[in-house]
């Protein structure tokens, strides 16, 4: 019989499934609620020592739909970090481990570029009993002129820095949440390993701009007609995600072993989490799902992913993490396997798909393009 539970750093896990840093996680009664309808962990929303310099805004969410089937598939936000005081998330963590004493409570934490800071939320932290700690250098907007975020996690010196300075003095495990806003997301994640981080979590959102209105030529989400750019979640982000995850696991792979990867990016059933794990990572998180289909949606997951473990035979997230990685290669190199193939006659050309660009018409356009592509 399949199990989705698993140890990561010592952590056991009833499931894979985490509750990312955000709103899902704003405070002890909704922390409470993802426990009780049976979430592996949860990762409170970000924390700092000083919250009066966090003022959000109404709105501040605006939203892709499909075309058709008015389907939510992009997400963007342009919230904040907690704009709840140090104090009071004291209490709550607190609480929360008392009455959940076996479950996986992480704390997301995030300062300004001072060592001082960032030694003092950490040591805090650790003494109210969370299980790990999730240092947030990736969130897209907000403060960036403090060098808080995503700009830091921009920079791979000041990554391997800062968390050089937490894992000083931690007590518990240590991820790093990684941006996507970068060209190579693998240099800042040997950044944090090398300084110190048992795992990394990727990816944050996308810095983006959803749409304009045409009726009133303001951008969205408009606030008092103005707005700034943001950070796109949901469903249009998972392949992006995807290939991230799978570029960290490489590294983890070849240069890292024994460090975790929890993935994030669009996952909204246990379909999407069998991915990617196939791809590498050991955990994954959820944000954006929860809120569009609330805290139940974990049950669905996990049933979900049992069915694709049952199917396939696995016992154990284990037997199958990372498997698809290998999968990966050079261009080049599926030129010259496809080439072998054709000349084994494994893989005779269909007449159909066009072999080189001369082939493509401009009438069989839409039906040529459609012969080319997978799914």
């Amino acid at each position: 019989m399949p199990s989705l539970e698993t140890t990561v750093h010592g952590l056991k896990l009833p499931n894979p499934f985490i509750i990312g840093s955000g709103p899902p996680g704003t405070n002890g009664n909704v922390i409470g609620k993802a426990f009780d309808e049976g979430w592996g962990a949860v990762i409170c929303k970000t924390i700092s020592l000083d919250a009066s310099k966090v003022s959000n805004v109404q709105p501040r969410y605006a939203r892709l739909r499909a075309k058709d089937s008015r389907e939510i598939i992009g997400w963007e936000n342009i919230e904040l970090i907690s704009d709840r005081s140090f104090d009071t998330w004291v209490d709550e963590l607190k609480q929360v481990k008392d009455k959940y004493p076996d479950r996986i409570l992480i704390a997301s934490i995030m300062e300004e570029y001072q060592q001082e800071a960032w030694v003092e939320i950490t040591e805090r932290c650790q003494t109210l009993g969370v299980d790990a700690l999730e240092l947030n250098f990736s969130c897209p907007h907000g403060l960036p002129e403090r060098k808080m975020g995503s700009a830091m996690g921009e920079n791979p010196e000041i990554v391997e820095e800062v968390s050089g300075w937490v894992n000083a003095v931690a007590k518990v495990p240590v991820w790093a949440k990684m941006t996507p806003n970068v060209t190579h997301i693998e240099e800042p994640c040997r950044a944090a390993f090398r300084g110190g981080c048992e795992g990394v979590s990727a990816i944050n959102t996308i810095r983006s701009v959803l749409g304009v209105n045409l009726e009133t030529l303001r951008p969205e989400p408009s606030v008092e007609g103005y707005t700034t750019p943001g950070g796109y979640s949901s469903r249009a982000v998972m392949p992006i995600a995807l290939r991230m995850v799978m570029e960290i696991a490489r590294v983890i792979r070849d240069e890292y072993p024994g460090h975790t990867l929890s993935g994030i990016g669009g996952i909204e059933t246990g379909h999407d989490a069998a991915q990617f794990i196939l791809l590498g990572a050991d955990t994954v998180q959820v944000c954006t799902g929860v809120m569009k289909f609330g805290y139940r949606i974990v049950q669905l997951m996990c049933q979900q992913l049992l069915a694709f473990m049952e199917k396939h035979g696995f016992e154990t997230l284990g037997d199958f993490k990372g498997h698809s990685v290998r999968y990966f290669t050079t261009h080049a190199d599926l030129v010259q396997r496809q080439a072998m193939a054709r000349a084994n006659k494994k893989g005779t050309p269909d007449k159909k798909v066009i072999q080189d660009d001369a082939e493509w018409r401009g009438d069989d356009f839409v039906d040529q393009s459609d012969a080319l592509a997978r799914g």
